[in-house]
């Protein structure tokens, strides 16, 4: 039998299914999804892969190297996953492994160490003499014995220096005097309990226990326990009972009762969350719900936008489409952009659905993540909730996936395999026959020209719910309060209106994008601003440890007193979220504020407590950057305000205009969702700008028609897709050359007849819109072009010349479509 493997070690380049013989002792449990390790290369390293596939031997078989050892004892990944991991490799031109590694949940992962050691049998004497005249072998043989006969590659590679030991260990073990050995060990193991369970019928365990009574008072205590409820950890039934290990001990010894070990699922769960009714719709709800359940009943691939203003009530179609698809036998997937909408939704959830839920997200802990997903793939849950990489959780028949807040940028993996989460759930309803629901109150600009086309169902829902009206929106000129003498970040309306809804018992939500206190220092004297050593971007400067930070690769540095250059006086340009919670509490003294943003969070400050805190203290103020924006329901809140609404709208991005519309008109929806009604106020420095006005308006329609104008213009997405072919390295002239051959080598394919037809606007290279990360840099070829597959074999083979070109010695080739930055 021979095993197609797909391998960690392999490169893009090189990514192909590797044939390896299977060992006897592998035939009766090997099978595909599973994961092995396996020698790979010329010194035979061992490795990780993932088994594709199984077939008859060949007369090749002979010549093949073996399947070493089996990981996993069943599957991991089932054929539907794994035709969904190659669709992945020739869509977004990452390896198949890097794929199927991502549908894992990080407590699976597997950490694997390499060992050299002395083969049995030999001793100092015979190792010496096999190593001759070797100056390395005779080193590596006195390492290992050092060693106690062993020790492990990353200690002979650091004792060897800038000399390679491979070829002195290759000699050693060709001659049999050691041997390579590997070791795998798991993130996260399964956790156990031990169960007591009555071994005797409960009438004669009762018996046996009350005639000793008075001489073993806790045999009785724990037996007339386990009577009541049948059975129980040994851990419960000790603090319940006051009862000793040895008294349970006791007991299995007369064979009252008998132990074993169960496997306990690590959850996070909700506490005081009360059932709740199946949903009861509107008129208008109820019209959108009928038409897309008849979609999901149809038994064939659909994919459906459901439109609706913030505050129509969305959520309440997905809770009845959901009840809909558990009562045909189905299950269901929801997507929320961010984890802070992850708790409260998981509320409502586990208020309708119970025990059926499962929720998977990055800040779950590893082994809360994995027991989530071993319930998942179990059938126990069949209704999960999650951010972006929920999307592969295994579930079975598939029914429906609702993909909230569709347009928002995170659905978009800025990792390999960069693949967006909408795409990924369309093969998966295409594999069920599934609905696909896509519901935002600002579609995405691509979605909406699908709609309209009639590639998507389009579903309205034009009033909210209960027609409670959408907040007023005022619009503030920061010019005019700069002229009037405020030159604070924060407007006389705003600071009036957050005073007066505190007065009433109301809260606020107020958004500023932008973390730390200020977005860069400079020198009044001189002009000079400090950035990053390793990054071509200014320092960030955060007042809360008085420290310049780098936001992309985390360095870090003391404020200096004045200018390093010059001396001067330094100024602070910009705010952010700090800054303003210091002018906060100046001009509301008093007034408690609660600052939500990627400083704040934390593992005792999770996204889950600070939400909780601002709803049940009633803390006036919320404050944050745009997890604050989106999804969150809180009657009480009656103000949004937008400290700097032009920060996202002026940058180098076709996308920008769509994302600042989307912010806004989403974090205005925040406002007025109680009985109170409520209000929204804008500072801009530019109140004309056509963006800004249609979100103060809530104009989606009119942002749309000027929006895709724009587009079509520009040869944008939704007319033509981007692709991106990034060159990076350590020497910015390596880059830059790699880039140059990779624009020869494509105008020279594209004139090949079989790539004439094609219509490509080829541009660059130029650098990328942060030139140099973590002292990288990055150079940059674009295509705009129609996604389509002979488009895309013509850049995968492009970046396999690219990686296997030598000329590109220390720099890497990598490609995106439609990236986000």
């Amino acid at each position: 039998m021979v095993a197609k493997v797909a391998l960690k070690a392999a490169t893009y380049a090189i990514d192909k299914p590797y044939d390896y013989t299977v060992p006897a002792e592998l035939l009766p449990t090997l099978r595909p999804g599973m994961r092995v390790i396996i020698p790979f290369g010329a010194g035979n390293r061992h490795t990780e892969g993932i088994v594709l596939a199984l077939e008859e031997h060949g007369a090749a078989e002979l010549e093949l190297k073996p399947v070493l050892t089996a990981l996993d004892e069943y599957p991991v990944l089932d054929g539907e996953a794994l035709k969904l991991a190659l669709w992945m490799r020739e869509r977004w031109f990452c390896t198949v492994y890097d794929a199927a590694r991502a549908m894992l949940p990080a407590g699976l992962y597997y950490a694997l160490q390499d060992q050299w050691k002395i083969a049995q049998g030999v001793d100092r004497e015979a190792a010496y003499e096999a190593a001759g005249k070797s100056e390395h072998a005779r080193r590596v043989v006195e390492l290992l014995f050092a060693g106690g006969g062993c020790a492990d590659v990353t200690t002979l590679r650091e004792s060897f220096g800038t000399k390679d030991p491979n070829p002195a260990l290759k000699l050693l073990r060709d001659k049999g005097i050691v041997t390579l050995e590997t070791s795998a060990s798991r993130g996260v193991g399964d956790k156990t309990e031990q169960v007591a369970t009555l071994a005797i019928p409960a009438q004669e365990a009762l018996d046996q226990a009350a005639a000793r009574r008075k001489t073993a008072p806790l045999r009785y205590a724990v037996v007339e326990l386990l009577c009541a409820v049948g059975e129980a950890s040994t851990k419960e039934l000790c603090y319940f009972t006051g009862a000793s290990s040895a008294t349970l001990r006791a007991l299995v010894k007369s064979g009252v009762i008998s132990l074993e070990r169960r496997e306990v699922y690590r959850r996070v769960m909700v506490d005081g969350v009360e059932p709740a009714e199946e949903p009861i719709l509107n008129q208008a709800q109820q019209g959108a719900f009928e038409g897309l359940n008849a979609l999901a009943a149809a038994g064939a691939p659909a994919a459906a936008l459901l439109y609706g203003v913030t505050g129509s009530g969305k959520t309440q179609v997905y809770l009845k489409l959901i009840y809909e698809t558990l009562r045909r036998g189905r299950t269901a997937l929801v997507l929320v952009p961010e984890i802070s909408l992850t708790p409260q939704l998981m509320r409502i959830f586990a208020a309708h659905f119970g025990e059926r839920i499962a929720v998977l997200h990055s800040s779950l802990r590893a082994g809360e993540r994995y027991d989530e997903w071993k319930r998942v793939k179990a059938g126990e849950a069949r209704v999960v909730i999650g951010t972006r990489s929920a999307v592969f959780a295994p579930l079975k028949d598939l029914g429906l996936i609702v993909l909230d807040e569709e347009q928002e940028s995170t659905y978009q993996s800025e990792n390999v395999p960069k693949y967006h989460a909408r795409e990924v759930a369309k093969f998966r309803c295409v594999q069920h026959n599934a609905l696909l629901l896509l519901a935002s109150a600002t579609p995405s600009v691509e979605t909406m020209y699908q709609a309209e086309r009639g590639a998507y169902h389009l579903f309205v829902l034009k009033q909210r719910y209960n027609q409670r009206a959408l907040p007023p929106v005022d619009i503030i000129d920061m010019k005019e309060e700069l002229r009037s003498g405020n030159g604070t970040d924060l407007s006389t309306p705003l600071i009036r209106s957050v005073k007066e809804a505190a007065a009433r018992g109301e809260q606020s939500i107020l958004l500023l994008n932008r973390r730390g206190a200020s977005r860069m220092v400079s020198c009044g004297e001189c002009g000079e601003v400090p950035t990053c050593p390793r990054c071509s971007v200014h320092l960030t400067y955060h007042s809360a440890n008085g420290r310049l930070m780098c936001h992309y690769c985390g360095h870090s540095q003391t404020l200096p007193p004045a200018c390093p250059s010059c001396g001067g006086t330094l100024n602070f340009i910009g705010a952010g979220t700090q800054r303003v919670e210091e002018e906060l509490n100046e001009v509301l003294p008093g007034l408690e504020i609660l600052r939500m943003d990627a400083d704040s969070i934390s593992a005792t400050h999770s996204h889950e407590k600070l939400l909780a805190r601002f709803e049940k203290e009633r803390i006036p103020v919320l404050l944050g950057t745009q997890m604050v924006a989106k999804g969150l329901d809180f009657p009480n809140v009656t103000l949004v305000g937008v400290i700097s609404a032009d920060q996202s709208l002026y940058v180098d991005d076709y996308r920008a205009g769509e994302r600042t519309f989307s912010l806004l008109t989403q974090v205005v929806g925040r406002a007025g969702r109680g009985e109170k009604g409520g209000r929204a106020i804008i500072q801009t420095y530019t109140p004309d700008n056509d963006v800004i006005r249609c979100a103060a308006q809530q104009d989606y329609d009119s942002f749309y028609r000027q929006e895709i104008a724009l587009r079509e213009l520009r040869g944008c997405p939704p007319f033509r897709d981007l692709f991106v072919l990034t060159a990076s390295g350590r020497l910015e002239s390596a880059v830059l050359r790699a880039c140059m051959r990779l624009r020869r080598t494509l105008e020279t394919w594209l004139k090949l007849p079989a790539y004439q037809n094609l219509a490509v606007q080829l541009l660059g290279p130029a650098p990328a819109a942060i030139a140099k990360i973590n002292e990288r840099y990055r150079y940059r070829l674009t295509l705009a072009c129609t996604n389509t597959r002979l488009v895309r074999d013509m850049i995968a083979a492009l970046l396999r010349a690219a990686q296997t070109d030598k000329e590109n010695k220390g720099v890497s080739v990598t490609a995106d479509v439609n990236p986000l930055d």
